[in-house]
């Protein structure tokens, strides 16, 4: 079947607003079997009905996000109401759930907000448990064909809560309806291999063309996701032989981010961590605490900028810092090593470098970083490595280096 999913917004094209519902999206129609053919977005006003007209005569499933607010410029449903010649209707009960919204949060309930109780005759409201916008669905007869429109919310806390709710149910529905062959689609994320080395790789063990499947990689912080989508006993049986070939790299059934994968292992070792951070700037202790669980795993974290601090919190010697510099290999394993001992961790990463866009020399660049991980009862590890970059895009780079450092530990690869 195929699916198009239309953004509305002046928002959006204007730069001020940032379209994740189109991801978000297209992982959970992916989950189902279903790829997004084409997507398009538009400002708010009539543009909405041509794009919707050009739709509906090339496919099935049509989602159009957004311009179901209460003000002048939502008017997805208004267009589609006048489009297919529906009537918009007031829906008493949708009305009413939005009067006890509004005054819930002791606000009034204004005319202007009736607006969104109006539904094209025929459609079925989908609620919304996050907002006051319903939602609507409507199934369409267009030249002996069934055309599927959805219309959901624009605020992403809106439209994630309507589709769990109310939108799979409707589209696992119509895949049966539809009596169609079961499309699988597998996203396996591997850490510690770039992106041509793990699709020579994985040429090696499948040809995705010869198993007339569709294969693809994304590049993501942490690692890369390779992308298998095609006849589900196929695809299932491709992801058993990578699985197993790249396991040294594979971070495991439904993790997402390398992060996620630390701190999981952490815990099913009943291990602890640390950091000691300079260049980064905690950059990787908010990784680490942005995963649920991470309170029982990370027991502290140092950014220590200064000389001063390396040495006052870190132990670190001064005749190190004096000798070889504040970025160097010894300094770094001082650190990583000062922090094991400080807050007696399983494990202690230490990061120091030259984040620029000043401050390099010959002997060392900008982009110059030295990553430490000491562990109890194992040498301490120390890489140098360069990333010439701007120093938001060097934070991230360093913090997945030092986090894929300790992956390897944590699946006794080095």
């Amino acid at each position: 079947m195929r699916v198009e999913v239309i953004n509305t917004g002046s928002e959006l094209l204007l730069g001020q607003v940032i379209n994740t519902n189109i991801s978000f999206l297209g992982q959970k129609l992916a989950s189902l079997g279903l790829k997004i053919e084409r997507q398009t977005s538009v400002p708010d006003g009539g543009i909405i009905k041509t794009i919707l007209a050009e739709s509906i005569k090339r496919s099935e499933i049509i989602i159009v996000t957004g311009g179901l607010g209460p003000t002048h410029d939502d008017i997805s449903k208004e267009m589609v109401a006048e489009l297919l010649g529906l009537e918009l209707e007031e829906d008493i009960e949708i009305l009413k759930r939005i009067k006890e919204r509004i005054e819930s949060n002791g606000s009034k309930m204004r005319k202007i907000n009736s607006k969104q109780a109006l539904v094209p005759n025929g459609a079925i409201a989908l609620p919304n448990n996050n907002g006051t916008a319903p939602g609507i669905y409507l199934e369409q007869s267009m030249n002996g064909d069934d055309v599927h429109i959805i219309l959901l919310p624009g605020p992403p806390r809106e439209l994630n809560q309507m589709y769990a709710d109310s939108v799979e149910p409707i589209l696992k529905k119509v895949i049966r309806q539809n009596d169609r062959t079961f499309i699988e689609c597998r996203n396996l994320f591997f850490s510690g291999l770039g992106e041509s080395e793990l699709a020579s790789r994985i040429n090696r063990i499948v040809d995705c063309a010869e198993q007339r499947v569709e294969c693809g990689y994304c590049i993501k912080p942490g690692g890369i996701i390779f992308r298998c989508l095609g006849e589900a006993s196929v695809v299932l049986d491709i992801e058993t032989r990578v699985k197993k070939s790249l396991q040294d790299y594979y971070l495991g059934d439904g993790i997402n981010t390398l992060q996620e994968f630390i701190v999981k292992s952490l815990m099913s070792k009943e291990e602890s961590l640390s950091l000691a951070e300079s260049c980064t700037g905690g950059f990787i202790a908010s990784l680490v605490t942005d995963i649920p669980g991470a309170s029982g795993v990370f027991n502290i974290g140092h950014v220590t900028y200064s000389n001063y601090f390396k040495h006052r919190a870190l132990d670190v010697p001064n005749s190190l810092l004096e000798n070889h510099g504040a970025v160097s290999r010894e300094v770094v394993i001082s650190m990583a090593e000062g922090s094991l001992m400080k807050a007696d961790s399983d494990h202690a990463i230490a990061v120091t470098g030259i984040a620029g866009p000043s401050g390099g020399s010959p002997n060392k660049p900008l982009g110059t970083v030295y990553i430490g991980l000491a562990s109890k009862g194992k040498d301490t590890i120390a890489v140098k490595k360069i990333y010439k970059t701007d120093r938001i895009s060097f934070k991230e780079k360093v913090s997945m280096c030092a986090l894929d450092l300790l992956r390897q530990r944590l699946c006794s690869l080095i």
